[in-house]
């Protein structure tokens, strides 16, 4: 990971609220890094950052926003983070409301453990994450060697 993190930000309805509120309070942070957003969060994380820029000035990154989640953002964050393109995961998601799209969240948080990549479900642990001095350095992150679980023989049907 290089110093600038590419950090991906997603919220579910109920919490979008509470993602702002926090985007808000670490904007000065944020802005030193490439954000990336899902859908309708991105468009809220945006507004919440340029109201506070300086007439004319521009976001360093800018914000690239994807699908919203049921329409497959969530999955798309996934393949980026199993390409590599995905440093940290800030994930509001709402934990007391079923969500029509339930699988793709399950199988975002699980590839973002698969690829260790740190993942904020919360507002302290996001807190945590943004103020830790590794966002401000490079970060080699350790992978966890799969190939004995790839490598295993499986029987015939």
């Amino acid at each position: 990971m290089e110093v600038s993190k590419r950090v991906a930000l997603v919220a579910h309805d109920n919490r979008k609220k509470d993602l702002v509120e926090w985007v808000e309070w670490n904007r000065e942070a944020l802005l030193q890094h490439r954000l990336i957003c899902t859908g309708t969060t991105g468009r809220l994380v945006e507004e919440a950052i340029s109201k506070k820029l300086a007439k004319g000035e521009k976001l360093p990154y800018g914000i690239t926003k994807l699908k919203s989640g049921p329409f497959g953002g969530d999955q798309q964050l996934g393949a980026m983070i199993a390409e590599g393109n995905i440093d940290v995961l800030i994930f509001f998601w709402d934990p007391m409301e079923p969500q029509p799209h339930d699988v793709d969240v399950k199988a975002l948080l699980r590839i973002s453990v698969l690829y260790n990549i740190p993942a904020a479900c919360n507002r302290s642990t996001a807190d945590f994450l943004i103020s830790s001095i590794l966002m401000e350095e490079v970060y080699t992150p350790r992978m966890v060697d799969f190939s004995q679980y790839i490598e295993r023989s499986i029987p015939p049907l």
